[in-house]
């Protein structure tokens, strides 16, 4: 005779039995939604792969010594084929929604759909029959299964960046990283906070024994992780926030495992995913000489010499300069030039720019103008002459997810510093064309470059390079056109001869700009008249040769290219074959 079974309201919750299967439960949800993203990426990935770019830089910068001088193309574009941008400009036109951006989130729309929708997921979890007022532990279980979510999501050397395809870099997923330990967070308050409750609702003792001792150190460590990651703390005080955000996640691990033995199952992932991504930084670190010359007092040349290939257009390095007593810090800068083996520039190389925003980059200017004056009076030297420095690269990572070489249009915007970004595409993709002669099948027939700065003199800092750019796409089959914008109310300096360019005191719109981008037709087959434009603009259109999209800068105008993009609609964005966007936030 079957033992009797006790009813379902009279049986006692066992929490050490059922949340562990919430746990799972949530982990299966999120790496299904993870695997949804991979498969959608696929495309993309194998694109990179045959074109060399998934797996550039994987191993570091390398010397391979393979300058070799400009020379015009004298190619033509591919011809356009109809059914593939159809495919592409339908999907874009689809996503297309999703870049709009509201402001101050510093997040886009597809970006927030993802959060909410984790968040959902957590909360569910959290709460589906489980009784936490008299048992809390759900929240806590919840809680320890966000920690292979916050590793994964920041690591630099992710195997999920590989997947995801090239441009998809621990940046552009860190949104996820700090929405998993605000999550982690949320579970530890619910789960700290009740149990503190019961705990005084039934007279017993919060600190003394080890299990609520190491509960409250683990919730107050928690505490001062978030606080200290919150936006204006990282801002301010990065250096200190990066030293606090180790050292108490650190800590936080002893003590959470002190509070709890289920919480190493999942203190494994995070030390796997660490270690991995320790180890191919090994592979990546190169040690240089540099040298450092400084444009004037708010911007600093980095020319890191013997450095050839393993590097794509758009993506940066962390940069440490041996000088002073700075030699413990690194900095993130994009790599604004390409490879030697086809670019544009007179002096080809590993070219970056820092500007003098923080107290490491105003050092660094003050560090390069000290050494240049000595040089100057010491040799009796040039006013060329620069500081010689040792240099640690880490990386690259990063660049861009959109390869401009697909899309018959380009549209390049910056503001600031962030031209560094656009600066290197645009070498990229004219060297490849010019200088390469199209070898991968290059669409692209039209550039338009858009940088938005503060002062004429801000001009003098890259003239140089985009001289060099424009006389190289001169005598070429592409079409580049060059727009400056200043926005202060200044004195006109004198202005750079920078071939096909044109210089407007004014703030861009760019959601003008792209409009007028995208329905004006190539120079050579301008007419004059209105109707004829008008009808050209139409024909151009329907070819349907795509339009890659490319801005980096600070967040107002990043945003306002996702939302120009978003605004574009589907008949146009289909007209167009495809609008791809990719922005570049300089910020923390």
């Amino acid at each position: 005779m079957a033992a009797p079974v006790v009813p379902s309201s009279f049986q006692i919750y066992n929490s050490y039995v059922e949340d562990p299967k919430w746990q799972i439960k949530f982990t299966i949800i999120w790496c299904s939604g993870l695997a949804l993203a991979v498969a959608v990426s696929v495309p993309s990935l194998i694109l990179g792969l045959r074109h060399g770019r998934s797996l550039k830089g994987i191993a570091g910068i390398s010397e391979i010594n393979g300058y070799q001088p400009a020379h015009s193309d004298g190619k033509e574009p591919p011809p356009t084929r109809q059914r593939r941008p159809r495919l592409v400009g339908a999907w874009n036109a689809l996503i297309s929604p999703t870049y709009w951006s509201p402001p101050k989130l510093g997040l886009n729309l597809g970006q927030i759909i993802v959060l909410s929708a984790y968040l959902a997921a957590v909360l569910v979890c959290i709460t589906k029959d489980a009784p936490l007022i008299s048992n809390p532990n759900r929240a806590g279980f919840l809680a320890l299964a966000q920690f292979p979510v916050v590793f994964l999501f920041a690591t630099k050397n992710s195997i999920l960046s590989l997947l995801l395809g090239p441009g998809n870099g621990y940046e552009k997923l860190n949104f996820v990283h700090r929405m998993a330990g605000r999550a982690m967070f949320l579970g530890g308050c619910i789960h700290g906070s009740l149990w503190i409750r019961n705990h005084l609702q039934y007279g017993l003792a919060i600190l003394g024994p080890q299990k609520e001792t190491s509960g409250v150190a683990s919730l107050a460590l928690l505490c001062i992780i978030v606080l200290t990651s919150l936006r204006p703390v990282r801002r301010l005080f990065y250096q200190c926030f990066f030293a606090v955000h180790v050292l108490t996640y650190v800590a936080f691990f002893v003590t959470i495992c002190y509070h709890t033995l289920y919480a190493s199952p999942w203190i494994f992932p995070p030390l796997a995913f660490y270690g991995a991504d320790v180890l191919l930084r090994l592979f990546r670190y190169r040690i240089k000489d540099a040298t450092l010359t400084a444009q004037d007092a708010h911007m600093t040349l980095i020319r890191v010499h013997n450095c050839d290939d393993g590097w794509l257009s758009g993506q940066h390095v962390r940069l440490r300069v041996f000088f002073s007593n700075r030699v413990f810090e690194s900095h993130p800068f994009t790599i604004l030039s390409a490879s030697p083996s086809h670019s544009c520039l007179s002096s080809p190389g590993f070219l970056l720019a820092a500007r003098s925003d923080g107290d490491w980059t105003r050092a660094l200017n003050d560090y390069t103008r000290q050494q240049q004056e000595r040089l100057q009076i010491n040799e009796k030297s040039s006013g060329d002459s620069g500081a010689f420095v040792q240099v640690m690269l880490d990386g690259p990572y990063g660049g861009s997810s959109v390869d401009l070489g697909l899309y018959e249009s380009v549209f390049l915007v910056a503001g600031g510093s962030g031209v560094t970004f656009t600066l290197g595409l645009l070498d990229d993709i004219v060297g490849r064309c010019v200088k390469l002669g199209r070898s991968q099948e290059e669409r692209t027939r039209r550039i338009e470059f858009t940088w938005s700065i503060g002062s004429f003199g801000q001009i003098e800092w890259f003239a140089p390079m985009l001289i060099d750019i424009a006389t190289a796409a001169s005598n070429s089959t592409i079409d580049l056109h060059i727009s400056i914008f200043v926005t202060c109310l200044c004195v006109p300096e004198a202005v750079p001869d920078i071939p096909n360019s044109i210089v407007t005191l004014s703030r861009p719109s760019i959601q003008n700009i792209l409009k007028d981008f995208i329905s004006v037709p190539p120079s050579s087959e301008k007419e004059d008249s209105i109707e004829t434009r008008c009808e050209d603009s139409q024909k151009l259109m329907g070819l349907g040769g795509g339009v890659a999209v490319c801005a980096s800068g600070p967040e107002s105008l990043t945003r306002d290219a996702q939302n120009a993009v978003a605004r574009l609609g589907l008949t146009m964005g289909m007209a167009a074959g495809g609008i791809a966007l990719h922005t570049e936030l300089f910020t923390l």
